[in-house]
């Protein structure tokens, strides 16, 4: 199963060809990611399920998350739509404190034809804020998670 995340585009997000800069994808990645699986007591909003909005980014959270990688691959440019992207997420691979979250950006759903424009994977490393160190995955965060485990993405090869 997958979580899909509708994700606008921005004005800024375009490059002088007028199609989505390739640095900005990351941000468009983070955003979807942020959506999907952090949540704030402040507002206790997000837009995928709150199934899987289980890290804590509130001001006082006891976790961090560090990027250890990221892969993308880019299969056809991105003109700008006013309807926001269709982007697919799901756990490619849980460890023991991190996880890799794996991403199709799909054209915005109801557009024809449907073009998957980008594929990508981040692999997340969880830290304890007070020790600065790697932290297991909890049971709870494992279980809002596995039911969105699929197969991680193979990417082409040179």
């Amino acid at each position: 199963m997958r979580l899909h995340v509708p994700t606008p585009l921005r004005w800024s997000d375009l490059d002088a060809y007028g199609h989505v800069n390739n640095a900005r994808m990351l941000s468009l990645l983070e955003e979807a990611r942020i959506q999907a699986f952090w949540v704030s007591d402040e507002t206790s909003e997000h837009a995928a399920g709150a199934s899987t909005a289980v890290i804590d980014a509130s001001a006082d959270r006891t976790t961090n998350t560090l990027i250890a990688r990221q892969e993308i691959e880019y299969l056809a440019p991105i003109p700008y739509h006013r309807q926001p992207l269709d982007i697919e997420l799901w756990i490619g691979r849980m460890g023991g404190a991190s996880l890799e979250v794996c991403y199709e950006v799909w054209s915005p759903i109801g557009a024809e034809p449907r073009t998957c424009y980008t594929r990508a994977s981040t692999t997340i490393v969880l830290v304890d804020v007070a020790t600065g160190r790697p932290r297991r995955i909890s049971a709870h965060e494992r279980a809002a998670w596995s039911p969105y485990a699929e197969d991680a993405l193979e990417f082409r090869r040179r």
